[in-house]
């Protein structure tokens, strides 16, 4: 007879605490000179004073170690709020206030991003990260689009294209442009906001499939 597994829940608090303790000197290497190519199983143990291993059986890999710093960022970000915001009763609504998230989120999260979007175009784990992050804001996009009653009738082409459009408007690099013109976070999101009523209106007005 197989023993049963048994999880401590001491022995669960310490690995939390661990795994919190690695992620904090990745953060730190990330904001070093070097910023992501100093970032390796073996820079982060260095820098935490453990094992590669233990690296290792928290994350797995490289990949593995890039994803929970996304995720790290993400919970400081505020990004927890999404799913209250996918199952809200109104999708125009939702759509707005997703939109106002990740504008608070890359306004807060702006130096350190920056830093992993320039970094992405020469690493192909980092750039694979980013890719599959951004997916998941392309799916939340897509269902509060499919729910909203104004385009019920729609071309599945004009739904597909307003995605796209939408899809690019609540990026990082739209949103990095446009703050670089001197506006603030809030200045940006209220730009961002009008944009996307307008290519709404627009789909919303186009011929029906």
């Amino acid at each position: 007879m197989t023993p049963r597994a048994y999880a401590s829940p001491k022995r669960a608090a310490t690995a939390e605490r661990t795994r919190q303790r690695l992620v904090r000197a990745a953060v730190k290497l990330m904001k070093s000179k070097a910023g992501p190519r100093s970032m390796s199983l073996d820079s982060v143990a260095r820098a935490a004073g453990v094992s590669r291993l233990t690296v290792y059986n928290q994350f797995g890999s490289r990949r593995g170690l890039f994803e929970a710093l996304f995720d790290e960022r993400a919970r400081r970000g505020g990004m927890h709020r999404m799913a209250q915001i996918m199952a809200g009763p109104d999708a125009r609504a939702g759509l707005e206030q997703l939109i106002g998230l990740f504008c608070e989120f890359w306004s807060n999260e702006h130096s350190m991003i920056a830093c992993l979007v320039g970094a992405a175009a020469s690493d192909k784990e980092l750039s694979e990260s980013f890719l599959a992050r951004n997916e998941r804001r392309r799916r939340a996009l897509t269902v509060l689009i499919g729910r909203m009653e104004a385009l019920r009738g729609t071309s599945s082409q004009a739904l597909a294209e307003l995605v796209d459009v939408l899809f690019v408007l609540t990026s990082f690099a739209v949103f990095a442009e446009l703050a670089r013109a001197g506006r603030d976070g809030e200045a940006v999101c209220r730009l961002i906001k009008d944009l996307a009523c307008a290519a709404i209106e627009r789909c919303a007005r186009s011929p029906a499939s």
